[in-house]
């Protein structure tokens, strides 16, 4: 073998991958490992499972509980993701028993489902972790439809699930530990609220809404594939806070499935379940999968219902008509998701979407705070976590007014103050950000001028919270002009009064498009 192809920097597969993954920056990156990684863990659980001697229904569930594990477990800390990990078992297992002895009890067995549809929404006011268990509850229930999974069937596929849930952890906690050492995200607590005031409690009864439509719609097209409506319906409320963001995801949803099933014709169905080509395709569709769910919801559906068609070609049942009606269910279980958050104790964009501002803009004023605290010489944590939890509260505000600036909304106006109050956002985190690198400094010492420009933001903040009769017009020129507080060379105290300044305007600026028409925040 050629000596450059052993060295260090050579042009070995992986050297190549690593250069190539490194070329596609730090978030792109990011993706690109986590999906890798699921990849390796799903194909070492199938692996696992056929080693095992289990027959082909009960790997494929092994295979779906791996992808399960390694997609919806998302607790911010390391010792979190393990605990959770572990706790699946606990969540899945009573009820796919329930789905396997109630399987030839359509009654009992519809009733049992939309019990599980209510308990796994609501189970998200306990956070990532409560998140993660309903989805797994759910999708054991939807993968003994799937499956068609019977009393008999059941030992063997308790057995696939376990050896698949080892073979995940196995792969995300020892031999690819990705987050570990990596600084812990911050979770963004759930919306707070008693009752029916609970965003979560609400949720859960449009979901039961939602998901009692499309199982009765879904059962008049087909007595047997019913279940593909309620997953449709089950999965748009995942992520959503509102009608608006609902719509958009159903819509999402749609033109996902269309896109992929037009690919399983052309893929799936000349394949027709050879063992070699369905894996290759399957590996494609979960790094797909992983690496477009945090961006891209149609394309994540691309490849789900890609992978689904492979999965029915090497189940022997895949026919064009049955990718047709799977196209017809998902429609149904989409227009019971829009009835469902049109009807059923509706939030409106505007609702959701002011909760998350409000936050956000608080978040930029407890950075603005601690940043300043630092500088005066103070012992505190500093800005950075903040500045981290203000990033994912930005991101939880581009979903929200996702559907005002959607291409296909009719409101221009709305539309126009959306956009403007994310440009506005947006600058306040570049100014954080900056203020925050100031603040970092070793040399930064106390800057009397700091103090009086905080109070400023402070003040800026507390201007927004109040109704646009009651506000008080900032001073002019109370935002003391930024060339006037940079020296040269600038020290950390001057940079930070810079954004100090720039942050204040923008906050200013804001209160414009957000009072101007009390909706037009969402």
């Amino acid at each position: 073998m050629d000596k450059s192809l052993r060295k260090p920097g050579g042009r070995t597969p992986a050297h190549l991958l690593r250069r190539t993954v490194a070329a596609l920056g730090p978030e792109r990156s990011h993706r690109a490992r986590v999906s890798a990684r699921a990849v390796i863990g799903i194909g070492l659980a199938v692996a696992v499972c056929a080693a095992a001697g289990l027959p082909l229904q009960a790997t494929v569930a092994g295979g779906l509980v791996a992808l399960l594990a390694l997609f919806t477990v998302a607790d911010p800390t390391v010792g979190g993701q393990v605990r959770t990990t572990a706790l699946l078992p606990a969540a899945g297992a009573p009820v796919l028993a329930l789905a396997a002895i109630l399987h030839q009890q359509p009654l009992a067995r519809d009733a049992a489902f939309l019990a599980v549809v209510f308990a796994g929404v609501y189970a998200r006011r306990w956070g990532p972790r409560g998140n993660a268990l309903g989805i797994f509850a759910f999708m054991q229930f939807f993968a003994a439809q799937f499956l068609r999974t019977e009393p008999d069937r059941l030992p063997e596929t308790f057995a696939a699930g376990l050896l698949a849930l080892a073979a995940a952890a196995l792969t995300r906690f020892v031999l690819w530990p990705i987050e570990r050492g990596a600084v812990p995200q911050p979770a963004i607590a759930p919306v707070g609220g008693r009752g029916l005031a609970r965003p979560t409690t609400r949720q859960a009864f449009q979901a039961l809404a939602a998901c009692g439509f499309a199982l009765a719609a879904g059962q008049a097209l087909s007595l047997d594939r019913w279940y593909w409506a309620v997953g449709a319906a089950w999965w748009i409320f995942v992520n959503t806070a509102s009608r608006g963001e609902t719509l958009v995801r159903g819509f999402r949803r749609v033109l996902g499935t269309v896109t992929g099933l037009a690919a399983g014709l052309l893929v799936a169905v000349p394949v027709d379940g050879a063992v070699a080509p369905t894996l290759a395709v399957v590996a494609c569709c979960v790094f797909g999968i992983f690496y477009a769910a945090p961006r891209s919801y149609s394309w994540m559906m691309f490849f789900v219902t890609l992978m689904v068609g492979m999965l029915y070609g090497l189940l022997g049942v895949l026919h064009p008509g049955l990718l047709g009606l799977r196209l017809e269910e998902t429609a149904v279980g989409a227009l019971g998701a829009v009835l469902a958050v049109a009807l059923v104790l509706p939030v409106t964009t505007h609702a959701a979407t002011e909760v998350w501002i409000r936050r956000a803009v608080h978040c930029v004023h407890e950075c603005a705070r601690e940043a300043a605290d630092r500088l005066a010489g103070g012992s505190g944590d500093g800005p950075e976590p903040r500045v981290a939890e203000l990033e994912l509260l930005l991101g939880r505000v581009r979903l929200s007014v996702a559907p005002l600036v959607h291409p296909l909304s009719p409101l221009r106006a709305r539309k126009a103050r959306a956009r403007q109050v994310l440009a506005l956002l947006d600058d306040c985190a570049r100014q954080i950000r900056g203020l925050a690198e100031a603040a970092a400094d070793p040399a930064a010492s106390h800057d009397a001028r700091l103090t009086a420009a905080c109070e400023r933001v402070e003040a800026a903040v507390h201007r927004l919270a109040v109704p646009a009769r009651a506000r008080i017009a900032p001073p002019v020129g109370s935002a003391a002009p930024v060339a006037a507080a940079v020296a040269e060379p600038p020290s950390s105290g001057d940079r930070a009064l810079v954004h100090l300044h720039a942050l204040e305007d923008a906050l200013h600026q804001l209160a414009a498009p957000l009072h101007t028409h009390p909706r037009a925040a969402a």
